[in-house]
């Protein structure tokens, strides 16, 4: 199967997949295994057997040697700051921006981001949250060089301070997390129960646990006591594990109309598995993968929302916000009391008018696709108005 991007028609034919048109990402740039421990590393590499393709040995290799770096820096940090870390309080529980991939999370972040009462994981605290306390400055002053100016996906600006995905910093944390799946792309994905807690062993679901707290707790120690907010898609079928973990926290939820979702998600993992992968993705099966991972997201999220309290989540849909992203936000901050808005709405508006000449992917898709979809998400359809 294959899906073209970039203004083609997707088809439904089993066939060698198209050439992903994607932004460039340097090949010194760093991926997200960068900034792994020792052990992690070569424990993945060992779980799927060292199948890496030998196109992608010098990427391997240079991670392996960054990695005795980050296991160094890691008991550094641990030393100095890790009693203060497991000692702070979460006094002022979590905001977590939840939906589906490309359903506008990453605009909602850039938004919120813009309030200076929240801290929020910049891209190298994702990349390096062994070290980061000690080391980001560093990589600020000296490493800007190293980053891409836009993701690979779409044109969204890239930089080491960017508000960036917490999934991103569990998985180098060493959390179970669907995204090691990008490691290994042609390979079964791991860790699917993760999109839903359904069927977690104890043992995983601890892991991640400690891995979420010992991050929230660094932002705080980072931030100074200022309320943690957390983007990723993942979180979405998890919020009541987080909830259970963070009493208090609130859900911004937000959705977008299947038909422009689809042909996203699938842009999203066929750029990042070309970028993220140690192996040439093959592209199999990424549609049923896709069709799946909202399904699953979905079924969790919807099952759980009725056991959390009503003015815990808040629902915004995509078109509404970019349509009037100052309105959306006052209306967000009003319901889950997050403080007086009028003390961000200048930046809030400013950053809404500079973005109106954003330019979006275009994806035409054919009517056997638009069948499927309805087909496969009929239930978000219905539920959300996209019938």
């Amino acid at each position: 199967m294959t899906v073209k991007l970039a203004g083609e028609t997707p088809t439904l034919r089993a066939e060698k997949p198209a050439k992903l048109d994607a932004n460039p990402y340097p090949w010194y740039s760093p991926r997200f295994w960068h900034g792994m421990r020792t052990r992690a590393w070569w424990s993945l590499c060992a779980a799927h057997g060292f199948r890496i393709h030998p196109i992608r040995w010098p990427m391997a290799f240079l991670i392996g040697l960054t990695t005795p770096f980050n296991s160094v820096m890691g008991t550094v940090q641990s030393l100095w700051y890790g009693k203060k870390i497991a000692a702070t309080p979460i006094e002022q529980p979590p905001v977590f921006i939840i939906g589906h991939w490309r359903s506008g999370t990453t605009y909602l972040h850039e938004l919120l981001f813009l309030d200076e009462r929240f801290v929020s994981p910049t891209t190298y605290q994702c990349f390096a949250p062994h070290h980061c306390l000690l080391t980001e400055w560093m990589m600020n002053l000296f490493g800007s060089w190293l980053m891409p100016k836009q993701r690979p996906m779409d044109n969204v600006a890239a930089g080491w301070d960017r508000p960036q995905e917490d999934e991103f910093a569990l998985l180098t944390l060493g959390a179970p997390t669907p995204y090691l799946r990008m490691a290994f792309p042609n390979e079964e994905p791991p860790f699917m129960d993760f999109l839903d807690m359904q069927g977690c062993s104890e043992a995983d679901a601890k892991r991640f646990e400690q891995a979420i707290v010992h991050f929230v707790k660094l932002l705080t120690v980072a931030g100074n006591g200022k309320r943690v907010l957390l983007k990723s898609p993942p979180h979405t079928g998890r919020i009541e594990m987080l909830a259970r973990l963070f009493p208090g926290a609130k859900f911004i939820h937000i959705v977008r109309h299947p038909f422009a979702l689809f042909p996203s998600t699938m842009r999203l993992w066929q750029s990042l598995d070309e970028v993220q992968g140690l192996q040439m993705p093959k592209g199999r099966g990424m549609e049923d993968y896709v069709f799946d991972c909202l399904a699953r997201m979905y079924g969790g999220f919807e099952a759980q929302r009725q056991r959390l309290p009503a003015n815990a989540i808040y629902d915004v849909r995509y078109e509404d916000l970019v349509a009037d992203p100052a309105g959306e936000v006052r209306k967000m901050y009003d319901q889950l009391q997050l403080g007086p808005y009028e003390a961000v709405r200048q930046e809030i508006e400013n950053f809404a008018a500079g973005q109106k000449d954003y330019k979006t992917n275009k994806h035409n898709i054919n009517e056997a696709l638009k069948t499927k979809i309805r087909e496969r998400w009929a239930g978000y359809c219905a539920k959300y108005g996209y019938a």
